[in-house]
């Protein structure tokens, strides 16, 4: 199952944190000017199953306000992720992960575009900056959906939206 923080989000015999990640080809650096800074949403809201990590738990590396405590020895997993709001310039400071409350993420398997929200904002994706981002993401044609623990929500170009099976 892929879980986020408040439960399970979709099925897949990996985590949702595996299932978003880069391989040496397709990775991408940060954008010019972003940093991950406090944010650690992908520490906390996402199962890792390498690291027998649970959803809605920190990973026992983070540090919350102050990043990854083994950074550079990171496992190849965590290197491997791909933050959207980190990679893609044109996403906008109010669209961070730790400030909106919902992780931006490709599905590289399904080719869907997911926010998954924190536990503590399970409806993150409805703040308008957020649901905004999420509808021109499905006027370009993309498959949209928010997670937040059991429900999961697919948005369409005309920003209807409404609960996937």
């Amino acid at each position: 199952m892929i879980e986020n923080a408040a439960g399970v989000v979709g099925s897949s015999t990996l985590g949702l944190f595996d299932a978003c990640v880069g391989n040496e080809e397709t990775k991408m650096a940060a954008a010019l000017g972003k940093s991950c800074g406090a944010c650690t949403m992908c520490c906390s809201a996402l199962e890792i199953a390498e690291l027998n990590k649970p959803v809605g738990r920190a990973c026992e590396n983070c540090r919350l306000g102050g990043g990854c405590s083994v950074y550079a020895d990171r496992p190849q997993v965590c290197r491997d992720f791909e933050c959207e709001w980190l990679t893609r310039r044109d996403l906008s400071r109010n669209l961070r992960p730790d400030l909106v409350g919902a992780i931006l993420m490709e599905d590289a398997e399904s080719d869907e575009y997911w926010a998954v929200c924190a536990p503590e904002k399970p409806m993150a994706w409805r703040h308008p900056r957020m649901f905004a981002h999420l509808v021109a993401a499905a006027k370009s044609g993309r498959t949209v959906a928010a997670k937040a623990g059991l429900m999961s929500w697919r948005i369409h170009a005309s920003g209807e939206w409404g609960p996937t099976v």
